[in-house]
């Protein structure tokens, strides 16, 4: 059996002091120290043995953030864990309370090529960190070799236009992790928010609906629609990636900042449909009368098909496992959910025959968030505004499983 850790932590607007990273906001060299100093206690507190991370503006700060970490678990260890002598060492609490320093660990940094370094107008990357290195090279995905074309029809199959998307918004990061006798493929993405996405012509300073003292509802409207069609289509993309893996047999961990919920579109993209309860019962797509419908062959086919390629997220298998009520990521003028997500494979997947490990536990840091509709939220605005989740993974099958 082999045991592991796999987290996502979104740390809001990582960059060193005194940097602007949008427009008229940097850090002090007072607030950068305190930022880094909560970052690097959330990763310790965290323990995780595969760390996803996003928003990270330089590699330079996100590593200081990790040494900062090492350096504080290290004095916890001095104080927390007992040496040789004592005899009381061996004790199973003390290989949970130790912290493991990431002093040997593999880091992958993937900057968004979107980020020309000009102040007040960079563009976060994302990142990986692994106490058990990587196979092979890190890929980045962002720039789209071949453009996607998303064709529209009308109902009468005339065409009715398309979108186009060549480039995402954030980049994706995909590396291939050796974990005890497998090697996992670990992908971490930061999909397009719900900001509003709003056009300007050439020569104008700003957008019209960007001016709220003239308040444009139905254009401010078109521009969630357009981050939201933008999202879905970089939700494709990763999930044409984690197919392919799939079928050519190996184990997918998918994490990051969704920015939706588990049963938005766009995170089921990613995630794979789920299938119907008997395709016996529907008609076929090819069907010439009412009673023609698929087999019980077709239907086991059907939902085999399905399944060996859907994903389910660690947090539906902890809430099923659980009486826990809810899990939150994010807060925000008075709406809590899970915008963060890890998404796993049918090999982690206790009821799939050859399933190769499973999840024990989840935890969920969310005790920083502050609801932004409260007076005293920008008091919180140095600590990340997303709770940090971490599954416990298990490698290695249960007797008689």
């Amino acid at each position: 059996m082999t045991n592991f850790t796999i987290a996502s932590f979104n740390v809001k607007n990582l960059i060193g002091p005194d940097n602007e990273y949008y427009e008229f906001q940097k850090y002090t060299p007072e607030e950068h120290a305190w930022k880094a100093a909560w970052l690097a206690d959330q990763l310790v507190t965290m323990d995780a043995d595969i760390v996803c991370f996003q928003e990270i503006f330089e590699e330079d700060a996100l590593r200081e953030v990790i040494q900062e970490a090492d350096e504080l678990g290290e004095d916890i260890n001095e104080i927390a864990v007992p040496d040789r002598s004592k005899r009381y060492h061996r004790k199973a609490i003390f290989r949970k309370l130790a912290y493991k320093a990431y002093g040997d660990a593999g880091l992958a940094f993937a900057p968004n090529v979107n980020d020309t370094g000009e102040p007040g107008k960079r563009r976060p990357g994302v990142a990986i960190l692994s106490r058990f290195g990587f196979v092979g090279e890190p890929e980045v995905l962002q720039d789209l070799d071949t453009p996607v074309d998303v064709p529209f029809f009308d109902f009468d199959g005339s065409d009715a236009g398309k979108f186009t998307i060549t480039r995402l918004s954030r980049p994706v990061l995909k590396t291939r992790i050796p974990v005890g006798d497998q090697t996992i493929t670990v992908f971490t993405c930061h999909l397009k928010s719900k900001l509003g996405e709003f056009s300007r012509t050439k020569g104008q300073e700003f957008p019209p609906e960007a001016d709220l003292t003239n308040y444009d509802a139905v254009g401010r409207a078109m521009g969630s629609m357009r981050a939201a069609v933008r999202r879905m289509a970089e939700a494709w993309v990763i999930r044409r990636e984690i197919v392919a893996e799939l079928e050519k047999g190996h184990p997918v961990m998918i994490t990051g900042d969704f920015n939706d919920g588990e049963n938005a579109v766009s995170s089921e993209i990613i995630s794979g449909e789920h299938p119907f309860k008997n395709y016996s019962w529907m008609l076929r797509h090819d069907a010439k009368a009412s009673n023609d419908r698929y087999s019980k062959d077709e239907n086991e086919q059907i939902t085999t098909d399905i399944n060996a390629v859907k994903l389910t997220s660690a947090e539906s298998q902890f809430v099923r496992k659980s009486s826990r009520d809810m899990v939150y990521t994010s807060a925000f003028g008075g709406v809590f959910e899970s915008i963060d997500q890890i998404y796993m494979s049918p090999h982690f997947d206790p009821s799939v025959a050859g399933h190769i490990g499973e999840m024990e536990y989840f935890s969920v840091l969310n005790d920083h968030l502050t609801d932004g509709s409260h007076a005293e939220a920008p008091y919180n605005k140095l600590a990340s505004d997303h709770g940090q989740i971490i599954a416990h993974m298990r490698l290695g099958q249960k007797a008689g499983s």
